[in-house]
């Protein structure tokens, strides 16, 4: 089955493959319900919040018209409540609601409404490609997701930092691993200006993590074939280099999970260093036959050697979108 790609994605025909990591910061627009919480008060717990109404997975926008853009705006505006009811502008679902909910004081006399939220995140991934011509890049293959409620995370803005791997945790069955990046505020590399199903999306800045780096051809998702492959990866210091690896089966393009290929490292270098595919590899770029065919995404859980890589081609039609 072939895919079928917008015109615009269809014209990208080469990229620059890098498997650099990078650090990622992104802060939320608006701030995301991520646990209901009972308040503590004089006359028990409560939970106005959920009285009235607010989802864990909302993302709490305005309250008395106020925009919401942290944490610290949040409890500023329910502080000033005074235990009157407030009026919560929401996001759920693509939908804008508006909820009316009243304050109560904790123990300490705080007026609280019962939520934990989030406004931002930082953590590490490895970059995919990049365009030469316009600098576009794509990265981690998959979406940032809250960890406890699984939603994506609404971006507001984001930037990319220069990133080095000081450590790696080995993955091993039943607990992943994972990389642990380096990197400074100071050093921007880049921005994010989407976070989607397929990746993050944005404008390198710095032109020397791919200035000498060879452009392939990108694969039609009928030319990925069951075989020999090899990912990119930076698993020391700021050292990328290429692993052999096995696609051990290719999923239709219409996979349900979003699955482009299922992958099995074989390297034995890269097996003793990380015991497989660990956490902060998201993105690393997976070639064959010398064109780049995907990036890897997730490591199984309980064999730590295999995992999942998105087809390049669904990275590029959300790119390009």
């Amino acid at each position: 089955m072939t895919m079928l790609l917008t015109a615009q994605a269809a014209e990208v025909t080469s990229l620059i493959p890098i498997g650099h990591t990078v650090g990622i910061k992104m802060s939320a627009e608006g701030v995301l319900v991520v646990r209901l919480n009972e308040v503590q008060t004089a006359n028990g717990a409560m939970c106005p919040a959920r009285d009235a109404g607010v989802l864990e997975g909302d993302l709490i926008v305005s309250v008395n018209g106020t925009a919401i853009d942290s944490n610290e705006t949040l409890q500023k505006q329910i502080a000033l409540s005074a235990g009157q009811p407030v009026t919560i502008g929401v996001t759920r679902d693509g939908s804008s609601k508006t909820i009316s909910a009243t304050p109560c004081a904790d123990e300490n006399g705080v007026y609280r409404i019962g939520v934990l939220a989030r406004d931002s995140m930082a953590g590490i991934g490895t970059l995919t490609y990049v365009d030469p011509e316009t600098g576009a890049y794509g990265s981690l293959g998959h979406g940032i997701c809250e960890s406890e409620t699984g939603v994506l995370l609404p971006l507001k803005e984001g930037s990319l930092l220069y990133s080095t791997v000081g450590s790696v945790l080995r993955g091993k069955v039943g607990e992943p691993g994972s990389l642990q990046g380096e990197f400074s505020a100071d050093q921007q590399v880049g921005t994010v200006t989407e976070n989607t199903e397929s990746g993050i999306f944005g404008t390198l800045s710095d032109s020397s993590l791919y200035q000498s780096l060879t452009a392939y051809p990108v694969a039609e998702a009928s030319e990925v074939q069951v075989g020999d492959a090899e990912i990119m990866a930076n698993v020391n210091g700021d050292t990328v280099e290429k692993y052999a690896v096995q696609v051990v089966k290719v999923y239709p393009v219409d996979d349900e999970y979003g699955r482009g290929m299922m992958l099995r490292v074989t390297d034995e270098r890269l097996l003793r260093q990380t015991g497989g595919i660990v956490q902060g590899m998201s993105g690393s770029p997976v070639l064959q036959n010398g064109k780049l065919i995907g990036a890897v995404t997730h490591v199984l859980v309980n064999d730590p050697t295999c995992g999942y890589a998105i087809s390049i081609g669904k990275m590029i039609e959300e790119m390009t979108n």
